[in-house]
């Protein structure tokens, strides 16, 4: 039975439900009014059906609503802190339930207001409490939280192409990227298929990403978690799906260079962590028009070019400056293109040439 079949279950069960009730209710409307009549009494479970039935579609859509609205906040809250919540939860109730006892030997229209806001604060303020030290509470049983994070925003699923960068281990040590990080079974299946192949430049990727990972998992900054499940496809679309889906189970953000597979995880709500965006947002932005100064270290692709870098590691290509490599000179920027694999800078020898 899919989603819809559910809801429509829900509703019409709403429905029967209130059709009792209001059909009860009219008889015993009827029979009130006209204790001898049985017209009225058939009149009084008529419209007392029909009301059912019309507000019970109400009362059933509303309901089906709730229901998808909870579970929508609920796969935001990562497990540990749900555990630990509903814990806090019944903790607050207990104290509630043994205040209320002294509260009912109060008249009932004094004593039943009263009960059902000491249940309501204790309860809530248990759920709240348990819910933010989760961490701590899960530390006195001796459990860590591992594969659903101990905090939202907290666990990162990794796949392969954010591996291989040699910058996710600095990010890790200078603390932008802490918490847990997921890696599933399919990750490794492309690392070790990768490893193993017979292209020299991405067998050196992937076997660095195998060394990066070793190294990962003993860094006690992060907490690295390999998932024995799916990834078992025999192609990349499905570890892709895996990362996707493990990310929404999880509520956790996808670590990827892989610029498809970050539109596809945007398109679905998961949030993703670029190490490329990252680094072109920490980059010199230069504009047509600045002038900058840098040393030309080699001869361009075309004849006349020359090739200098900024601070930031930023390519610029110099036109008609072949003849000055080895040397400082002060350029102006004609363009600035973003490309796959950075941004690149095109200028012009500046009025003052080479110093």
């Amino acid at each position: 039975m899919g989603q819809r079949g559910e809801r429509a279950v829900l509703i019409e069960l709403v429905r029967l439900v209130l059709v009792c009730l209001f059909a009860v209710g009219g008889w015993h409307v009827a029979r009130t009014l006209d204790p001898g009549g049985s017209d009225t009494l058939v009149v009084g479970i008529i419209v007392g059906t029909g009301t059912g039935y019309v507000l019970g579609g109400f009362l059933g859509r509303g309901a089906v609503a709730a229901v998808s609205e909870l579970e929508r906040e609920l796969r935001r809250v990562p497990a540990p802190e749900l555990l630990a919540g509903t814990i806090g939860l019944v903790l607050g109730l207990v104290p509630a339930a043994l205040v209320s006892i002294l509260l009912f030997r109060l008249p009932m229209v004094v004593g039943l207001p009263l009960a059902s806001l000491l249940f309501i604060t204790l309860g809530f303020a248990g759920y709240r409490l348990a819910r933010s030290r989760s961490e701590e509470l899960f530390a006195v049983f001796g459990v860590k939280p591992r594969a659903a994070g101990a905090r939202r925003g907290e666990v990162s699923v990794v796949d392969s192409s954010a591996l291989m960068d040699p910058r996710l281990g600095a990010l890790v040590r200078l603390g932008f990227l802490t918490g847990t990080l997921l890696v599933p079974e399919g990750v490794l299946q492309e690392l070790q298929a990768m490893a193993d192949s017979g292209d020299p430049t991405r067998r050196q990727r992937a076997r660095q990403g195998l060394d990066l990972l070793v190294e990962l998992k003993r860094d006690p900054l992060v907490d690295v978690v390999l998932l024995e499940e799916g990834g078992r496809g025999p192609g990349p679309e499905d570890v892709d799906a895996q990362l996707v889906r493990v990310a929404r189970e999880r509520g956790a953000a996808l670590v990827t260079n892989d610029s498809a597979l970050a539109k596809l995880a945007g398109a679905l709500d998961v949030p993703v962590r670029s190490i490329h965006a990252l680094a072109d947002a920490l980059r010199l932005q230069v504009r047509p028009g600045d002038r900058v100064t840098l040393r030309l270290v080699r001869e361009g692709r075309e004849a006349g070019q020359a090739v200098g870098y900024l601070e930031d590691g930023t390519m610029v290509v110099v036109e008609q400056a072949a003849a000055l490599v080895g040397q400082e000179v002060e350029v102006a920027v004609t363009n600035a293109v973003q490309t796959q694999a950075g941004r690149l800078v095109f200028a012009r020898l500046g009025a003052d040439g080479a110093r």
